[in-house]
């Protein structure tokens, strides 16, 4: 089983139940693709070094996840790409 850690941000114009939602629909996601979430780290609102899509600050989710599917990770930032509140994300493998 490979261990990987998801790092994504989320639009902060979001409220806090829409960010949770977000959180949630993707933890739902590696479930139902056969992962496991081991962890899930809210880190909360926090100032960007430079604006991105002209935005100062987003929210910070840091997620660490096991999957035996080695094609989970591309679908997870394939589903993160084509959102609209997902400003950015980044899949690494432990």
């Amino acid at each position: 089983m490979s261990k990987y850690q998801l790092l994504y941000i989320i639009d902060n114009e979001l409220g806090e139940e829409e960010k949770q939602a977000q959180v949630d629909k993707y933890n739902e996601l590696i479930t139902s693709n056969g992962g496991t979430v081991d962890a899930t780290d809210k880190w909360g609102t926090r100032k960007f070094a430079y604006p991105i899509e002209k935005k100062a600050e987003g929210y910070y989710v840091h997620v660490k996840f096991s999957s035996d599917k080695a094609d989970l990770p591309a679908e997870i930032d394939r589903q993160m790409r084509i959102s609209d509140v997902i400003i950015r994300q980044m899949i690494t493998k432990i």
